[in-house]
């Protein structure tokens, strides 16, 4: 059974529903201004099984001993990232046919990238520590919102034409991101 205290409802412009699981723990459901609250319960309910298999994972996770990076292990990871994500970003950016604005490195605890309207991109200074691959793959994704600015089957049609193996890269950062992001938290 689900704990619905720890379930946080966010409202705005987005046609779809997703849920998501937060570091610490709390599920974040995304959902669209006008959806009725008993149609995202409902998607809560459809999904229960995956949210508590994911929040178990979490716990089993939580366990372990986690090495915190320091200030300094950030900044140097961030000097990196600026050298490495930039370069990523030109290289798909040509192979997608889109352009980009600016492209900024943040530490954030729970997001890997995003691309505002304007094709602004923000990369999480934590993807220094996941395999090329990996970071190639979140490229990818935030790029291919500059043709399609939602989660739909173009898109991902698109994200797959550039990138066949998005889905493996992808699978091991929802496998392996929440230990990521605990060395920050």
């Amino acid at each position: 059974m689900i704990d619905t205290d720890n379930i946080y409802l966010k409202r705005s412009a987005r046609k779809t529903v997703s849920m998501e699981i937060l570091p610490d723990g709390r599920v974040l459901v995304r959902a669209p201004w006008r959806m009725p609250e008993a149609q995202i319960r409902q998607f809560v309910l459809k999904n229960e099984g995956w949210l508590e298999k994911h929040l178990e994972k979490q716990k089993e996770s939580a366990g372990e001993p986690v090495d915190r990076l320091s200030m300094e292990e950030l900044k140097e990871l961030a000097e990196l990232a600026s050298k490495v994500i930039p370069e990523r970003v030109s290289y798909y950016a040509e192979k997608i046919g889109v352009t980009y604005g600016r492209i900024t490195i943040r530490n954030q605890k729970s997001r890997w990238g995003s691309c505002s309207s304007r094709g602004n991109l923000n990369f999480n200074v934590l993807l220094m520590l996941t395999p090329p691959e990996v970071i190639d793959s979140v490229v990818v994704h935030e790029l291919c919102h500059r043709k399609e600015m939602n989660h739909s089957k173009r898109f991902y049609d698109e994200v797959l034409r550039v990138y066949p193996e998005y889905h493996k890269w992808n699978k091991w950062l929802k496998d392996n991101g929440n230990a990521i992001f605990r060395r920050m938290i």
